[in-house]
């Protein structure tokens, strides 16, 4: 697998954040209203989340150019958590009007980045603005395909499949070792070398929405452990890039 480079992940970004934009532009009151793919969530849990993770990317970035460093969310997991509960319940024209700001802050912030800036610190997973720039490509995309409006994992590209299998390695078990076997596609290898290994063989799409927790589309997947089928294995829980306090 290949990384993609800032300039044609400022380019996935772009596109990922046309597609939000158009299931809001198409969205009634009673759409977003109405229940997610997430569950407890409605729709407009989703887009407030969307705003929310924008304008905490888009500050990371600016705050690093400036040599400075913030959390992500003002008052952490909580206060990310309150923040969409309050925007939660809004209309479908003021969702669309956070929207409008928030990815056109994020977009403009990234945007304007040189070779170095993307480089520069940020207290997000405690890595490089670049880092950053990845996880909302991650954010926009899957969240798309949560609001539920028939844009499912199979419009996922290769790239974004590619970059969750990296990010989501997390996700396998302690001792364990997964083989994903993409059809047409090479193997990736995740998890501890000499562990027990599971191969799960599908459309790549369908791996990667299994990965991410979603609910994968073309029904391709199959999973195998010393050569016999197998239930596909259970996974950790998603690497929150924001500390959970009780």
């Amino acid at each position: 697998m290949t990384s993609i480079t800032p300039e044609d992940l400022l380019e996935e970004l772009r596109r990922a954040a046309d597609v939000v934009t158009g299931i809001a532009a198409k969205l009634s009151d009673q759409e977003v209203a109405a229940a997610s793919e997430l569950p407890g969530w409605t729709r407009g849990h989703v887009l407030a989340h969307v705003c929310g993770i924008a304008n905490a990317m888009a500050r990371q970035v600016e705050y690093s150019g400036r040599g400075e460093s913030i959390e992500l969310y003002d008052g952490g997991y909580e206060g990310r958590n309150r923040a969409i509960e309050l925007a939660a319940g809004h209309d479908a024209d003021e969702h669309r009007a956070a929207l409008a700001d928030a990815l056109g802050r994020a977009l403009a912030a990234f945007g304007s980045l040189d070779e170095a800036g993307w480089q520069a610190r940020i207290t997000f997973r405690d890595g490089v603005v670049y880092d950053g720039g990845l996880a909302l490509w991650r954010e926009l995309t899957i969240h798309a395909t949560d609001l539920g409006t028939g844009r499912g994992p199979e419009t996922w590209s290769r790239p974004f499949c590619e970059n969750l299998f990296t990010f989501l390695a997390a996700r396998v078990p302690d001792g364990e070792r997964f083989v994903l076997q993409p059809l047409g596609l090479p193997s990736v290898a995740l998890g501890a070398t000499g562990g027990r290994t599971t191969v799960v063989n599908g459309m790549l799409t369908d791996i990667a929405a299994w990965l991410a927790g979603r609910t994968p589309t073309l029904g391709s997947l199959r999973a195998t452990a010393a050569a016999d089928g197998v239930d596909l294995p259970a996974l950790l829980p998603w690497p929150a890039g924001v500390p959970v306090t009780n």
